[in-house]
């Protein structure tokens, strides 16, 4: 029996396209399968809801089922564009970012209205990321920098529309013609308006052949960037407005800077820790003494005390790291290590036996009992 897609819908033979749109994204949510569970008769009216929007919603099918009341490769009952998978079962809505529940019914249905998402939400372009390596005394302080960044903006040719004004309607170059573009999700695919022509299927003009219809073109700029102080290996710097433009004069992605920090030939660092190696001599351990050691702020004086040991750790307090964003500092811990005199001078092996038979010193008399 054949089926009047129109009253399926609910629109007149004249109708719109965006009325035709706006017919099935009501009806379609009113019987969605998932949100009337168990009923058959729903189910039943999605599909034929489907059936009628994959037609309609198509020139080509439309003009075919006008003249002779069916679309010839649509036959009746047969599946729509949107193919449906009964249930959600194991769907990992997280490959949907942030909106992920609202932006896969969307995908579904399309734009759930043309004030429910902000044009901000709907059309920011890409993010883009990049490694950049810093001195260890630059990720300190902090640093002012420029980098080369190769980035989508939109066509000055057409002004980022896509298409030049002249020569009249042209086929859309990016769903050819169809007005629908196939989206994956996991294991599922939607049929959804093409963005580029929203469903028409044509251009209101010819293809700009700078951009080739995307209204994009790459281009390289040198970027101004503020690395904080105190960011380590693995920090991201956010740069707003510096990622890849969208289409159509849409709001540009934002730029993530990922640090790597150079190593230093003297200083360690362990989050806003700072770790120092000194050697000392024997006579400093011995007797204690001041001696100058460098920080990442300059040279301090330390005090070693009197019967120092090898190994030994001091503290030199906010002599650390900053902490970003804070005004704090971590610590710098200072490892001393005893080097013992020069071997090769007879008088100084003189005086090390002489020490050693006054200090009749044993380290490792606790070893005798085991």
């Amino acid at each position: 029996m054949e089926k009047d897609y129109y009253q399926i819908l609910g629109v007149s033979r004249n109708a719109s396209l965006q009325e035709i749109k706006k017919a099935y994204r009501k009806l379609a949510r009113k019987y969605h399968p998932d949100l009337n569970p168990g009923d058959k008769s729903a189910e039943a009216k999605f599909k034929e809801i489907q059936e009628a929007y994959s037609v309609l919603s198509d020139p080509r099918k439309r003009k075919q089922y006008d003249q002779f009341g069916y679309a010839g490769d649509v036959p009746p009952g047969a599946s729509s564009a949107h193919t449906y998978t009964s249930g959600f079962e194991g769907f990992d809505f997280s490959s949907f970012g942030t909106h992920s529940f609202r932006d896969f019914f969307e995908s579904i249905f399309g734009r759930t209205s043309a004030k429910a998402r902000t044009r901000v939400e709907r059309e920011r372009g890409e993010d883009l990321h990049y490694t950049m390596r810093v001195g260890f005394m630059d990720a300190i302080n902090g640093v002012k920098t420029r980098i080369r960044l190769n980035r989508k903006v939109s066509c000055p040719s057409c002004h980022g529309q896509g298409y030049l004004p002249r020569g009249g309607e042209q086929v859309c170059p990016s769903c050819q013609g169809s007005g629908q573009k196939v989206l994956q999700r996991g294991f599922m695919k939607f049929s959804t308006p093409c963005p580029s022509c929203e469903g028409s299927g044509v251009t209101p003009g010819e293809v700009c052949p700078a951009c080739h219809g995307s209204g994009l073109v790459e281009t390289t700029e040198l970027v101004s960037v503020r690395i904080p102080g105190g960011v380590d290996t693995g920090s991201k710097v956010r740069i707003p407005g510096k990622g890849n433009q969208a289409p159509q004069n849409g709001i540009s992605g934002d730029l993530f800077i990922t640090i790597e920090v150079e190593p230093h030939p003297l200083f360690k660092r362990e989050g806003s820790n700072i770790y120092l190696k000194v050697p000392i001599t024997v006579t400093e351990a011995t007797l204690g003494a001041k001696i100058e050691v460098p920080t990442i702020y300059g040279k301090t004086i330390f005090k070693i005390p009197p019967g120092t040991k090898s190994g030994q750790k001091f503290r030199l307090k906010d002599k650390g790291a900053p902490l970003p964003g804070k005004n704090t500092r971590g610590d710098q811990y200072v490892e001393v290590s005893i080097v013992p005199p020069p071997f090769n001078d007879e008088r100084i092996r003189e005086l090390v036996r002489e020490l050693g038979k006054i200090s009749n010193q044993n380290p490792r008399d606790y070893m005798e009992a085991y």
